[in-house]
């Protein structure tokens, strides 16, 4: 099964009466797949406890919502809330649940949900009430986002200065050489494009202003780090003239939020870090007013922020599904907590953001972790995340860290980005190489086993001002030992499988498979039932193509097309629906079947969404044999009117044809492919656009004569060592034979 369903003291009742309920017409499900899906439910196990409620808004648009929670004690108090969401305060005790909401001005139920309550401390994350949380946050001195005790390097012990010296060093040298190689950002670097327009110029302005003005902000936020270390006066003045230089940025201009709202939240975000550390510094003889003109460009820039984020209603609660809202969302929250009292409007966002942001963190997986987008925006995501997240934290108090949804990321990485892996898997820019001193430090601010073992594994050093600025000793220290994570493992709500040969070995096989309920949304591609595999650290069977930039014509024909992955076409080609927007998660994958053992690994996904209704049935299996270390892939297709099916395969090296089976040689690394199917399948090589310059990539497909119906089984055998296989009807099907193990392949 892929989700528990047990009672931990809950009453049965209560499950029946949810489940009876659930049949009727539910308002708080949405037709549109854009809008939030209600949550929790269908007797789930919470990965956190208290849990997050979150339903779709009623047609009515009231004002207001009445939450009615039952437990095996009865009825808990009734909730009102102004946003349908609801995060309560205090963790529940263990059992069986149910809940439902109605509009305040009516008693229009929505169906009821079951979930389950663990008794497991490590679930629980508990936020305070926004009354709390911001006297918590006012009640503490400036620097806020430092943690206390901060020691002056003069205060540094020999542990402090055997682990970080090296850091502060290098920092310096950073800053003093930037003292003069660093110009000043200017209005007149940059032209305001046409909102509407995307295309390469646009995106070649947006990355040399990303440079820029992130370039600018880190000087300005690593300057004043380091006058609060050594209170030399040459720091001081040089984080006030770079503060200086972002505040005098036009608010309207092309760094202005709605031309470029990346620019413009790092600006807020640099200046008003700047002003936390600074705080007694920043108002001078010469200057008296600088403070005052700070503050005014983190409050204008941070007020268009809030407008979009709570425009139309309070779009986010509704449809989270938005990858810059979701970043936006967190940027909002700590610039609120870090300008609390100091900016009148930061009560405001405070108020629409940090509990919002603890809520949901990201919508791009469920309560349990991981990123549905790819790997690569998941390093992306841990980067932003130890920005936001550390200075949130000492500020607030809120472990966000903690929060069983970031447990869960942290396991997601290191299953997809293990020690010692070359590439990124899945979803826009999986062709970038993967930034370990990001998961590293990720890990780091983690106490447990699994952080432990991730982040010696691992290699690089962290970033020096997020380092320099984080608590001693960083929690990975104080765990009590490391664990290696089990060498398989799904991940049910992004519909993701990870299998690898011994997740400790950095020359292990590991084999990544994809059926996604995201679909081909965002940064998502057309590759459900897809697969990715390496061995001993070398990509054998590859995604193809590259990102020149987000929409592009290049990423529109052949990157994000299920050509460009290892899946199944027809037609010459013809695969996946990827175009269009919100209805892109439609056509998504599933996972219907996952198991593991020490011997054997399993996963089954159904793709046929994804395809439309070409096809009436489009799924996959996967086994994995580890004795043999060998993959058996079969899919199985039907469709109303006859189609050629192919099996596309592509490989970072050129495929060699031999005598009935096909040779992927990359370095000291290999897989030969090997059809087993009844039906003869034909070898046809395949072309893609040019790859990247020195990258090779090959192309191929294993194609069956048109039909209405097709089956193929493959032999993925890593290392060549072409083991014996024997297929063998049975009465429900066959049983494979492969080398020592065998599979059982039902009709």
């Amino acid at each position: 099964m892929i989700f528990s369903r047990i009672c931990v003291g809950g009453s049965l009742a209560i499950v029946l009466f949810a489940l009876a309920g659930a049949s009727r017409a539910d308002w708080a499900q949405s037709a549109d797949p854009a809008v939030v899906r209600p949550a929790p439910g269908s007797l789930q196990v919470q990965p956190q406890n208290p849990p997050s409620f979150a339903w779709a808004r009623h047609p009515s648009k009231p004002a207001a919502y009445v939450l009615e929670i039952q437990g095996a004690s009865g009825t808990l108090p009734l909730v009102t809330v102004s946003r349908n969401w609801y995060l309560p305060a205090k963790a529940f005790a263990a059992g069986a649940y149910s809940w439902r909401v109605r509009p305040a001005t009516s008693t229009d139920w929505s169906a009821l949900r079951s979930f389950v309550i663990a008794p497991s401390p490590e679930q629980v994350f508990e936020v305070p009430d926004d009354a709390a949380m911001g006297k918590l946050i006012t009640e503490r001195g400036r620097p806020r986002l430092l943690p206390r005790p901060f020691a002056l390097l003069s205060e540094w012990g020999a542990p402090q200065k055997a682990e970080r010296y090296t850091t502060y060093t290098a920092l310096r040298g950073e800053v003093l050489w930037r003292k003069t190689a660093l110009a000043p950002v200017l209005d007149a670097e940059f032209q305001i494009f046409p909102l509407n327009v995307n295309s390469a110029a646009k995106n070649e302005q947006s990355t040399k202003m990303g440079q820029r003005i992130s370039t600018t902000g880190r000087q300005l936020e690593a300057s004043a780090l380091l006058y609060l270390l050594t209170k030399e006066r040459q720091f001081l003045d040089e984080a006030l003239l770079r503060g200086d230089n972002l505040a005098s940025l036009s608010l309207t201009g092309a760094t202005g939020y709605i031309n470029q709202d990346q620019a413009s939240r790092q600006i807020a975000l640099s200046l008003i870090k700047g002003a936390d550390l600074l705080w007694n510094e920043l108002n001078t003889a010469a200057d008296p007013e600088r403070r005052a003109r700070w503050l005014n460009t983190v409050r204008t820039r941070t007020n268009d922020m809030y407008a979009d984020l709570a425009g139309n209603d309070g779009r986010m609660d509704q449809y989270p599904f938005d990858s810059h809202g979701g970043s936006n969302l967190g940027y909002l929250a700590v610039i609120a907590v870090l300008a609390l009292d100091d900016i009148a409007d930061a009560q405001t966002w405070f108020h629409f953001a940090f509990r919002s942001y603890a809520n949901i963190i990201y919508a791009w997986s469920g309560p349990e972790g991981g990123f549905a987008n790819g790997t690569a925006y998941a390093g992306y995501t841990a980067d932003i995340a130890l920005q936001l997240w550390q200075p949130m934290t000492q500020a607030s108090g809120i472990n966000f860290f903690a929060k069983p949804w970031s447990t869960g990321f942290l396991k997601y990485l290191a299953y997809f980005l293990p020690p010692g892996a070359t590439q990124n898997v899945f979803g826009d820019e999986h062709e970038k190489v993967p930034d370990f001193r990001i998961m590293k430090a990720f890990a780091a601010r983690f106490n447990s086993p699994l952080a432990a073992w991730y982040a010696a594994n691992i290699s690089g050093a962290e970033d020096w001002i997020v380092l320099l600025q984080a608590p001693f000793p960083l929690p990975v220290a104080t765990a009590l030992r490391q664990e290696k994570p089990a060498n398989a493992a799904l991940f049910p709500s992004i519909g993701w499988a990870a299998m690898h040969s011994d997740i400790a070995d950095k020359a292990r096989t590991s084999l990544y498979f994809k059926s996604s309920p995201y679909g081909a949304y965002n940064h998502s591609h057309g590759d459900q039932n897809g697969f990715v595999l390496s061995s001993g650290g070398r990509p054998l069977l590859i995604e193809t193509g590259y990102q020149d930039y987000y929409g592009s014509p290049l990423t529109a024909s052949w990157y994000r097309q299920t050509k460009a992955h290892n899946g199944i076409t027809f037609d010459g080609g013809v695969g996946q629906l990827v175009t269009g927007n919100t209805e892109n998660l439609t056509r998504n994958g599933r996972i219907t079947g996952f198991s593991t053992t020490a011997a054997l690994d399993y996963v089954e996904g159904d793709a046929l969404a994804a395809y439309g209704p070409v096809l009436s049935s489009a799924k996959r299996q996967l086994w994995y044999l580890r004795a043999e270390n060998a993959f058996v892939v079969r899919d199985k297709l039907t469709a109303p009117a006859p189609h050629q099916f192919e099996w596309n395969f592509h490989a970072p090296v050129a495929i060699v044809a031999g005598e009935g089976e096909y040779l992927v040689k990359n370095g000291d690394q290999q897989v030969c492919l090997r059809s087993l199917g009844s039906v003869p399948v034909a070898y046809e090589k395949r072309s893609g656009p040019p790859p990247p310059s020195g990258k090779v990539e090959d192309h191929a497909a294993f194609v069956l004569p048109s039909a209405t119906s097709a089956e193929f089984l493959v032999l993925l055998d890593v290392g060549c060592k072409r083991p014996a296989a024997k297929l063998t009807a049975t009465a429900t099907g066959w049983t494979l034979q492969v080398g020592s193990q065998s599979i059982v392949l039902a009709q």
